[in-house]
């Protein structure tokens, strides 16, 4: 049996990738991406991986993927840069295709959930890799159908994150399964392009402060007593996946930190939880100002409502910022406050259009030098994909990183699994911080291996093996 620190053995490919086309002709032009779209921080492809106990039919399949490109054509073009700025993005809409790969692996579906809690750097072969010389030259959709010895399968896709967010990607992927498993069935959404509704506004109109972005020039010299680049530290070292699942009682429990004063989300409760056991786990000076980004939807915050089916990033990102003593000095409910601070910002068409026009302006950046970053994958459906032969097994990226993400559960919709990578120096602590809560409240002990077995709570240390 493997376990979860294993490599896994090599994909053989029987043929050659293939480029699969929208199999009738779909619109030739120029797609221009919105500021959303365009953003520096946005260029690389979201990559997931499911898991399945029965192979789909691969024909099938790729005959599904050329019927549904026809609705979703962008994902069939390529990205280049714009002729009247150099700094832009635009799809070329030309049905170039979608690169689908075959391939076969060694190994079974029950072998491969055994390690699918922690990535590690071999599942990266089972997605077919693109020599290109640039971002640009990789398709939009890059798709590996790689067959397992138990007559299984591993599907991975890599969707250019440009193009679309998280609801898109899941509106997209949905789409092709619906045509797989029904044929002669319309998919119950239809892509909208439409973008020039996020368009900028002529002059730009930046009417509110947006700590999310810095500028790109030498504005760190400013105050180097406080500033620390968090993300350069955290990369200069090996980092390894941290993988925790929080059920409902879990997060119950968090929130119950916050009542009678402050009711809560359970995404509210967790984010600030998470980031304050990060924060806490990193040792930075107390003085030190720290943020949390994470991604709100504004599709039904702006006036006109975005349609739905808008194919585009509908997501704007929340920041929360404090410092470190602030934030660890305080108990929960501090964070939590923050957090929902940051969602009212966001969550008005003023703000949205005033983040619109302030990305005309191509020197600024995403300020990740001392943010933690949570992206919601937990609520977007992604766990019921289903191409006629049941649900996945498992689902989740097929890489680990700096960026936290919040991960359905298979066959519980209340739980949710944070998975990021930290130095391995740092791995102990921050699940420490992450479960003591636990252990104060239904243990009494603060030995994070040994709380709330009775209610299926789960942590692994940093090598993935289980210590509850």
């Amino acid at each position: 049996m493997l376990k979860s620190q294993e490599q896994l053995p090599d994909c053989f490919y029987p043929t050659q990738p293939v480029l699969i086309h929208p199999n009738t002709p779909t619109p030739k032009h120029c797609l221009s991406l919105s500021n959303l779209d365009d953003q520096k921080f946005l260029r690389f492809s979201i990559k997931y991986l499911y898991l399945f106990k029965k192979s789909v039919n691969l024909d099938g399949l790729k005959y599904a993927l050329s019927k549904v490109l026809v609705d979703y054509y962008p994902l069939a073009g390529r990205l280049r840069t714009s002729a009247d700025h150099d700094q832009k993005l635009e799809v070329d809409c030309n049905g170039e295709g979608a690169l689908f790969a075959e391939a076969f692996m060694d190994i079974t579906a029950e072998e491969f959930l055994e390690l699918s809690r922690k990535p590690n750097r071999s599942w990266r072969k089972l997605l077919h890799r693109v020599e290109a010389q640039s971002f640009l030259d990789i398709p939009p959709l890059v798709v590996q159908v790689t067959s397992l010895r138990c007559g299984g399968m591993i599907m991975c896709t890599a969707i250019n994150h440009c193009l679309c967010d998280g609801i898109g990607t899941s509106q997209f992927l949905h789409a092709w399964a619906h045509i797989t498993a029904n044929p002669d069935l319309d998919p119950p959404i239809s892509p909208v392009h439409v973008r020039h509704v996020l368009k900028s506004r002529c002059p730009p109109q930046v009417t509110f402060p947006h700590p999310q972005f810095t500028i790109t020039s030498n504005n760190n010299a400013k105050d180097n007593s406080t500033h620390v680049d968090i993300l350069r530290l955290l990369q200069s070292q090996p980092l390894v996946p941290t993988s925790l699942t929080f059920t409902q009682s879990h997060t119950l429990h968090l929130k119950r930190q916050c009542v009678p004063s402050l009711k809560c989300t359970t995404f509210e409760a967790l984010a600030a939880h998470t980031w304050r056991s990060w924060v806490r786990s990193l040792d930075l000076s107390p003085l030190l100002s720290v943020k949390l980004l994470f991604s709100v939807s504004v599709r039904t915050r702006l006036n006109p409502q975005i349609p739905q089916g808008y194919y585009g990033n509908g997501f704007v990102l929340g920041c929360a910022e404090t410092t470190v003593k602030d934030l660890v000095g305080a108990n929960l409910r501090h964070g939590v406050k923050l957090v929902r601070q940051a969602k009212s910002d966001v969550n008005n068409d003023d703000y949205v259009r005033s983040m619109v026009d302030l990305l005309e302006d191509k020197t600024l950046k995403t300020d990740l030098s001392r943010s933690l970053v949570i992206s919601q994958w937990a609520k977007l459906g992604l766990e019921d994909l289903d191409f006629g032969e049941g649900k996945a097994l498992h689902m989740g990226p097929l890489t680990s990183d700096v960026y936290c993400l919040f991960l359905p559960v298979v066959g519980d919709l209340d739980a949710v699994r944070v998975l990021v990578s930290v130095p391995e120096s740092m791995a102990d602590k921050f699940e420490y911080y992450m479960t003591e809560f636990l252990s104060v409240e239904e243990n009494n002990n603060g030995d994070h291996h040994h709380h709330a077995n009775g209610n299926g709570y789960h942590v692994e240390d940093h090598n993935g093996n289980m210590v509850n």
